[in-house]
């Protein structure tokens, strides 16, 4: 009787075991796009250009003064907006109270040295008692300065 119950047994779990793999494997998985195709491979990134040279002729020869004369109103308090375009003198007029005792805290003027210019920006090494710094100034054909920018030497 034991055999019998235990082929009976057998009969009945063997196809729902039978069944429930075939169910089980035949289910589609609702996360998957049949349509999916692998991500393509990010692209390589493109070579970045050397650094445009600096040209060794300024691009306004007034640059230097213009620079000096700027440097000298930073110094004094009294800075010149009439000199700059009324978007540079828009960008500044903020910052006057924090630039202006930055450049002042430089000290004296030392020397003004050219460096090169690029896109139509004239690069100066502007040395002062107590810092080394580079300038960057752009003047229009009017000879407004439309570009003003400073830091530490590198």
């Amino acid at each position: 009787m034991k055999p019998l119950l235990l082929a009976a047994a057998l009969c009945l779990v063997a196809p729902a075991a039978a069944h429930a793999q075939v169910a089980a494997g035949t289910l589609p998985n609702t996360f998957d796009d049949r349509n999916a195709r692998p991500a393509p491979a990010a692209p390589a990134p493109a070579p970045q250009a050397a650094p445009a040279e600096l040209s060794p002729e300024p691009a306004d020869a007034a640059s230097e003064e213009t620079l000096r004369a700027v440097i000298e109103g930073l110094q004094a308090g009294e800075i010149d907006y009439d000199r700059m375009t009324a978007d540079l003198a828009a960008q500044v007029r903020p910052q006057a109270t924090v630039v202006t005792p930055v450049v002042q805290g430089f000290g004296a003027l030392v020397s003004v040295a050219f460096l090169g210019s690029r896109d139509d920006i004239d690069l100066f090494n502007v040395i002062f008692a107590n810092a080394e710094t580079q300038w960057r100034i752009g003047l229009t054909p009017e000879g407004k300065v439309s570009a003003l920018l400073f830091r530490p030497a590198e």
